[in-house]
C-alpha cells in the first residue's frame, strides 16, 4: 500500500531554515510528479511546490517562491523541501504527495513546522 511519510519539522526562529524529507513507499516513485503541501491551524491544505518525475522541473507558490527549494533522489524514494528564511506564516503542518492528486493516494502524518520568536 501507498505510504508517504514526512519528517524534519520543528520549532524555528523567524529567518531560520528546515530541511523536510517524504519517504514514499508502495509507489513506483520514479514516475509520479510530487509535490509538497501545507495546512495552516484553521485553514485548507495548499500546494507549496511540485516537482516533475524526473526531478528536472520544479514549481513554487509565490508565497515561498526564492526561499524554499524542492528537490527528489528517485534512488531513494525520497522527497525534500529545503526551506529558508523562514517566516511565522509558514507555520503549518507540511505534507508531501503526488501532483496532480490522482489515485486517492492517503494523505501521510504530515511533519509540523512553527516559525516564532
Amino acid at each position: 500500500q501507498v505510504q508517504f511519510v514526512e519528517s524534519g519539522g520543528g520549532l524555528v526562529q523567524p529567518g531560520g531554515s528546515l530541511r523536510l524529507s517524504c519517504a514514499a513507499s508502495g509507489i513506483l516513485f520514479k514516475m509520479y510528479a510530487m509535490a509538497w503541501y501545507r495546512q495552516a491551524p484553521g485553514e485548507q491544505r495548499e500546494l507549496v511546490a511540485r516537482i516533475t518525475s524526473s526531478g528536472l522541473n520544479t514549481n513554487y507558490e509565490d508565497v515561498v517562491k526564492g526561499r524554499f527549494t524542492i528537490s527528489r533522489d528517485n534512488a531513494k524514494n525520497t522527497m525534500y523541501l529545503q526551506m529558508n528564511s523562514l517566516k511565522p506564516e509558514d507555520t503549518a503542518a507540511y505534507y508531501c504527495n503526488v501532483h496532480p492528486l490522482v489515485g486517492n493516494f492517503p494523505w501521510g502524518q504530515g511533519t509540523q513546522v512553527t516559525v516564532s520568536s
